[in-house]
Order: structure tokens, then sequence, then C-alpha cells
């Protein structure tokens, strides 16, 4: 409770007149040197309010008329600038010629590093790794519609079954058991016989038995050797590359019902110059065919 301000017996210094079971708290003034640094940041703040925008209203409020905005969009208007002449060079060559000049190679994978990981590596991964569950790898050598300079800009460009161009990569499995294709048995062994082709022999009768189902549905697409069509989008099946998991059980969940994977066409969102170092840079992250 409070109690008359007194001076403290043994420091000499003033009480507060408050007390707690006897204890006394000592009013002991903050050291000069603070309340000096405290007043001035106040004036601190006081001239940077004057010079500066600083309440969250349309438009400077600051007698400078400074805004952070516009000094980052002048910021981004001059580096463009100054990249102009590189990126006019890259958007009238093609990726092979981009590829084949030092300069502009360097130019594009830089830049093209840039692109992927602000577009493309939410679905393909930081390093182009991909993930199961449709989206594919870009770091190897196992190409779903092909793996030159100008599949992977067509593809970069128009996109796969998006709906957005008439030029996009279309291609469609069809449900098999949901069609009525093929009886779920016959799904398992058709599974059975394609997780063969990657190294999998655990039921010997199922895999005969699968054989001649995947020659009647499914080498039409995917071929009589499971090597897989890039006219038509149909993967390879014969290595352990998959897409949505390579057991057994897996496939056939694929097969009786399967997930089809969708590309943006990016042909509407990036200038053509970003297509283009996108495409150099996707070509040399490991899997870049001629």
């Amino acid at each position: 409770m409070p109690t008359k301000i007194e001076k403290d017996a043994l420091t000499g210094t003033d009480t507060t007149g408050h007390e707690w079971d006897g204890l006394k708290e000592l009013n002991t003034p903050l050291p000069k040197w603070w309340l000096y640094v405290m007043y001035a940041t106040i004036a601190f703040s006081l001239v940077w309010v004057i010079l500066y925008p600083a309440f969250p209203i349309r438009g400077a409020t600051g007698v400078t008329g400074w805004i952070a905005r516009e000094a980052v969009m002048q910021d981004v208007a001059a580096a463009n600038e100054r990249m102009a002449p590189m990126l006019n060079r890259i958007r009238e060559a093609t990726p092979q010629q981009i590829a084949a000049d030092p300069d502009l190679r360097a130019f594009a994978m830089a830049g093209g590093r840039i692109a992927f990981a602000n577009n493309c590596a939410g679905c393909h991964g930081a390093g182009g790794q991909g993930a199961q569950g449709g989206f594919p790898s870009l770091a190897d050598d196992d190409w779903i519609w092909g793996g030159s300079y100008d599949a992977i800009l067509q593809t970069i460009r128009h996109g796969i079954r998006a709906g957005e161009s008439d030029e996009e990569r279309t291609s469609m499995m069809p449900r098999f058991v949901a069609d009525g294709v093929l009886t779920v048995p016959q799904v398992n062994d058709v599974a059975a016989y394609v997780a063969s082709l990657g190294g999998s022999t655990d039921d010997a009768a199922a895999v005969e038995r699968g054989k001649p189902l995947y020659a009647d549905n499914c080498a039409s697409c995917h071929g009589e050797n499971a090597e897989g069509n890039r006219d038509v989008g149909a993967p390879r099946l014969n290595d352990r590359i998959w897409l949505h998991g390579g057991d057994r059980h897996a496939i056939a969940r694929f097969i009786a019902n399967p997930r089809m994977g969708v590309m943006p066409a990016w042909g509407g969102r990036l200038d053509p110059a970003t297509m283009n170092m996108l495409a150099v840079y996707v070509h040399a992250l490991g899997g870049g065919e001629n």
C-alpha cells in the first residue's frame, strides 16, 4: 500500500512511496545518457514523419514526396534498361542459338534459374527433381514429351492439358475399370506385368496373365516393349522412374483410375525471352537432348 515518500537510509535515494511486505521501492532516476538517446529518437521520428510517408494512406504524406514502391519500380526499370540489349538478343534467338553462344548461355542460365524458382519449382522442385503425384523430374533423361530444346520450349509455351492453347500437349489414359475396359483382377495382373518391367517379379503367374492384357490394351500407346511414345505423351514403363509410384499397388490404382497432370501454358504469362531462358536452363538440368 502507498506510504509517504522518504529517503532510503542506505542509498540516500528517495522512495516512490510504495511498499510491499516491508520492501520499499526506490525512485532511481534513469541515466542521463539514456534519456538523451530517447529524446533524440523522438525528435528523429518527428522529422521522419515530416519528410517521408509514415501513415497507411494512399499517396505520399511526406514533404519529400518519396514513396518506396515508386523507388522500387524505378530500380526495376533501370535494371530492365541495363539488361534490354541482352534480353533482346535472347528474345530473337532460338534456345539452340543461345546455348551455342557463351555470353548468351551464361545470361540465360542465370535468368532461367530465377524464372524456374519463381514459376516452376513449386511443382517440379527447386532442383527439377520432380515429385510423385504427377510432377515429372526434369533432371534426368526420361522425357514424356521430348527433351530437345524445341520440345521443351513447346511444352513451356503451350502447356499440357490446361485448356489454354490450341497447340497444348494433350493425351488421356482410359479409366480401365471405371470405363469397363478391364476388371479389377485383370488390372492387378497388368500391374504385376508392368512392375516386372522394372525388375519386380513377386508374382510370376500374375505377370504371365498380365502380359497379353498389356499387349491388347497398353502397347498401342506405351509401346510393345514399354519404351513409351513421346508423340502421345505415353511415359516409358520399362525403367524405374515413376510419376505416381512404381510398386504393384500404385500401378494398379493408376491403371484403374488415372490422374492426368496439368501444366499451364506459360506463353500468355511469360515474355518470350524468359521462356527461351527457361528452355536453356531446363535442358541443362541433366537430361537435355539434341
